[in-house]
């Protein structure tokens, strides 16, 4: 089974996301297909097991809560 998701993060301004787009990209790399366009970062998973995309997009959010923490941006 094909298991597709998208998940897109909006952030108060396009220097914020891009702050976390460039913090998560690292980890991210050669797993997720991802774009930045002004305020929003588009994350697109294409998986065959739904365990193991639900695993990376739970990766991916605990991620993200924990780059806006470090980095200090607060929605």
């Amino acid at each position: 089974m094909k298991v597709k998701s998208k998940i897109e993060l909006e952030f108060k301004t396009p220097e914020d996301a891009k702050i976390i787009f460039k913090t998560l990209e690292v980890d991210n790399e050669n797993f997720l297909n991802s774009k930045i366009e002004s305020t929003t970062i588009t994350y697109e998973i294409d998986d065959e097991s739904l365990t193991t995309a639900l695993a990376t997009i739970d990766d991916l959010i605990a991620c993200e809560i924990l780059s806006e923490k470090i980095t200090s941006i607060n929605e």
